[in-house]
């Protein structure tokens, strides 16, 4: 059981004061995939609206892998009155997960073994730990049932675990969306060319850097996010929003600070050792290759943005420490017999996934290049009596992060359907709006609506 606390337990973890409004817990003992055991393990969260009388009104949110506890900065059309998650009708639930470094245990977290934070040295976590450690945040919320569970991406994995890693019967009904059974060994690659920048980063230092922005290795994390961006979009919304346009001018807001420095797209030069002298050639080539380090066309200033937004909100060991829990997702691991594994793959996951309740409602994003809809498609075709919708989007895997409409309406639509015994009795207390205001477009820390 989690103890449910009144203060900030990771208050010197810069990262997690930019939640504002978060709760915390904290897991006496929780025993990880691994083998291995995580000692006063914090868990941060937020809920909206109130538990009823028979505290089965709950839906759990699960954040994609950058994402946060808090739905209002990355999902806020979707959550009010009227719309997909409603407080008058649902107790909503929202926890960052193992490695995040917006509060919950991670390698920014203290390690009260040794009183310094644990830096590289955290232990491995996966996605059943996320699931088991939030499971025990809810016990303590006295939560008997989860009505549904809905989240995309690594959430749509989340969402995929929360029925196999609980009582059958617990969890009513999942939206998994844009994302798979597995991670593919194309979403393995790409993890692992962003893990490289960050490696390369010399201020990297083996993941025992100063756990703040102006400290880490800004650099590598940048490009990182670069690498990241180009799977989250597609060539179709990038050629369409950018061509070949120039860089455009800089708007005139402040620049946060510190001002941390980020890769740039130039060559490096040969510099003139202390006993040499460098020729008029040397230095007007130098002064050549110093003028092209600037974006020179607008795709590369959106990218150079992205990189610069990221490093102000998020922390390399965690971005190691998560794309490595994502590779590891795999729901038929460890549930199915040797023979079953070197046999029909989708025989094996049809088997795992019948615990699942029925229903599922599967999202894919039509042009998503990251989680492909044939991924999705097997989703449907494996969970028991699925259905399957598609996201219209030129937008790529960041579709489910943007088409805040057609997904919105897809999400209310089947809660309706499934969940009629929520929506006969209201809570008219609207307090939480005072606090979990809708974000402005541009205002979004973790969102992917942006005002570049």
């Amino acid at each position: 059981m989690a103890a449910l606390l009144d203060y900030n337990s990771s208050s010197e973890n810069y990262y997690a004061s930019l939640i504002q409004g978060q709760r915390f817990a904290v897991i006496p003992e929780l025993l990880l995939d691994s083998g291995e055991i995580l000692d006063s393990c914090p868990i941060a969260y937020k809920t909206w609206g109130r538990l009823n009388e028979t505290r089965d009104n709950v839906l759990v949110i699960c954040h994609a892998l950058t994402g946060s506890s808090d739905i209002s900065d990355w999902w806020s059309p979707l959550l009010g009155r009227g719309k997909a998650f409603d407080p008058a009708h649902f107790f909503i639930f929202c926890a960052n997960v193992l490695g995040s470094p917006y509060g919950s245990a991670s390698p920014l977290t203290t390690n009260p073994r040794t009183g310094r934070p644990y830096a590289s040295e955290f232990p491995q976590t996966t996605v059943r730990d996320d699931v088991r450690a939030h499971k025990y945040v809810l016990d303590a919320l006295g939560v008997r049932s989860v009505a549904a569970v809905i989240g995309g991406s690594m959430g749509g994995m989340t969402t995929l675990e929360w029925p196999l890693c609980t009582e059958q019967g617990y969890v009513k009904s999942i939206i998994p969306i844009a994302t798979a059974a597995d991670h593919s060994a194309w979403g393995i690659s790409w993890a692992e060319a962003q893990r490289q920048c960050i490696y390369s980063d010399p201020k990297f230092d083996d993941g025992y850097y100063e756990p703040r922005p102006e400290g880490q290795p800004s650099a590598g994390l940048a490009a990182a996010r670069m690498v990241a961006m180009l799977t989250y979009r597609s060539c179709v919304s990038f050629d369409a929003r950018f061509g070949r346009k120039p860089q455009r001018q800089q708007k005139s807001r402040p620049v946060q600070d510190p001002p941390l420095d980020l890769p740039r797209t130039d060559v490096p030069v040969a510099t003139a050792t202390p006993t040499q002298t460098s020729t008029a050639k040397e230095r007007s080539e130098r002064q050549s290759w110093a003028a092209r380090r600037d974006p020179s066309f607008s795709a590369q200033g959106y990218l150079h943005y992205q990189g610069q937004k990221f490093i102000q909100r998020f922390d390399a060991n965690c971005y190691l420490h998560i794309t490595n829990k994502m590779d590891a997702h795999d729901v038929t691991l460890g549930r199915v017999q040797a023979d079953e594994e070197n046999g029909d793959g989708d025989s094996a996951l049809r088997r795992v996934l019948a615990v699942a309740p029925p229903g599922a409602l599967v999202v894919s994003v039509e042009t998503d290049a990251l989680f492909l809809p044939e991924q999705q498609e097997r989703l449907a075709a494996c969970l028991p009596n699925a259905t399957l919708a598609m996201l219209k989007s030129s937008d790529g895997h960041d579709g489910f992060l943007l088409e805040f409409e057609q997904l919105g309406t897809l999400i209310l639509e089947k809660l309706r359907r499934d969940l009629p015994q929520f929506y006969g009795s209201v809570d008219n207390d609207t307090a939480w709006l005072e606090d979990h205001a809708m974000q402005p477009g541009g205002d979004s820390l973790t969102g992917e609506v942006e005002s570049w």
